[in-house]
């Protein structure tokens, strides 16, 4: 193995990682099972679950733990997270992907709605970190990643409440970087930019919306989900461990900051 190889290592990490099952998830699970690293996966979607429960089985990968869980339910979310936790001996790394985005003008919200968006964008994951912290801190070493979004820069209409959350993703990642930083667990967001995943389906116009996307990219060609992957590895391994505090786009040069 070549020190660079060996730095990408996440070999015997474990992860804990939310939205797991879905379409920007599972190749990223996937590959830190292929890499030896244990992925605790959150996610509700059965038929998402079964398809990456059955991918692993393919191929032979151990390690993969998956749980269905209600993000929105915040205090079954942390005793089901106590309780895996103390099952897998603490998560090393956590990756705040999770998320739901309802489409529709901003006077339309409830201020409920605006609130459901949160619990599930931002509070399920505060919780991840928290039940996560103690183990951290305590080994001196951890990787937390937020998966922002590039509406958080570029603002996006009939989205607020997703906007709104990926934002505070954006600003957790900097303020937990400074506390955490101590502690040797650096914090760390990618923002993807726009991906052919089932998310885009809120659009009623697919061909002209990838028109639209490869117009406002630097890189004409569609975001993959190994994109996504390739950098989740790299923050989540000892390759990064001089950077925290900061938000990586992944969106082929779309907006750029």
């Amino acid at each position: 193995m070549t020190e660079m190889a060996a730095m990408i290592s996440v070999a015997n990490k474990t992860i804990l990682y939310t939205g797991a099952a879905g379409g920007l998830g599972t190749e990223t699970t996937l590959n830190f099972l292929r890499a030896g690293a244990p992925v605790v996966a959150i996610d509700n979607d059965p038929k998402k679950i079964a398809n990456l429960m059955a991918l692993a089985e393919k191929e032979g990968l151990k390690g993969l733990v998956v749980k269905a869980l209600d993000l929105s339910d915040l205090a079954h979310l942390r005793l089901q997270l106590e309780a895996i936790s103390a099952e897998v001996g603490g998560f090393d790394v956590v990756i705040n992907n999770a998320a739901i985005y309802p489409s529709k003008p901003f006077e339309d919200y409830t201020i409920e709605e605006h609130q459901a968006v949160q619990r599930v964008n931002v509070d399920a994951g505060i919780i991840c970190v928290q039940v996560a912290l103690p183990h951290m801190r305590a080994k001196g070493w951890g990787r937390i990643i937020n998966v922002a979004s590039v509406t958080a820069y570029g603002g996006w209409a009939n989205l607020s409440p997703y906007v709104q959350s990926k934002g505070a993703l954006i600003g957790l990642t900097r303020a937990w970087a400074r506390e955490f930083g101590a502690y040797g667990i650096t914090v760390n967001a990618v923002s993807p930019g726009a991906f052919p995943t089932d998310a885009e389906k809120i659009h009623p116009d697919p061909e002209g919306y990838t028109r639209f996307v490869l117009e406002h990219q630097a890189l004409k060609r569609r975001g993959r989900p190994e994109d996504i992957a390739n950098a989740l590895m790299f923050f989540a391994s000892d390759a990064a461990s001089f950077v925290t505090g900061q938000t990586l786009n992944v969106d082929g040069g779309w907006v750029m900051h």
